[in-house]
């Protein structure tokens, strides 16, 4: 079983900055890709941004030159480091593991945090 747990969202002004952070436990493969979802009320829940477990990222465009994503591999740690916040940003944010159950196949199971509210007034 794998937990993922989420931490350092909060209210932020626009044009400042937040980091979340979440920190995965349990039985974790190697071939992994760690990331951030977001979902805003009346909306579905969209990617953000990823990262794999050889560092490899992708980001939306939305938020492309204000966020980075990050991992700490020894730590099993992901982070998202958000400038520039924008009033549209606010959001629940969700940390995600997709762990592949081979190293080249493609079947992966996927786990979710509990979610961190991220609100920016304008």
């Amino acid at each position: 079983q794998v937990q993922l747990v989420e931490s350092g969202g909060g209210l932020v002004q626009a044009g400042g900055s937040l980091r979340l952070s979440c920190a995965a436990s349990g039985s974790i493969t190697s071939r992994n890709v760690m990331g951030w979802y977001r979902q805003a009320p009346g909306k579905q829940r969209e990617l953000v941004a990823d990262i794999n477990s050889i560092g490899n990222t992708n980001y939306v465009d939305f938020v492309k030159g204000r966020f980075a994503i990050s991992r700490d591999n020894a730590k099993n740690t992901v982070y998202l480091q958000m400038n520039r916040l924008k009033p549209e940003d606010t959001a629940v944010y969700y940390c995600n593991l997709r762990a592949f159950l081979s190293y080249t196949g493609n079947a992966y199971s996927d786990y979710w945090g509990q979610g961190t509210q991220v609100t920016v007034s304008s």
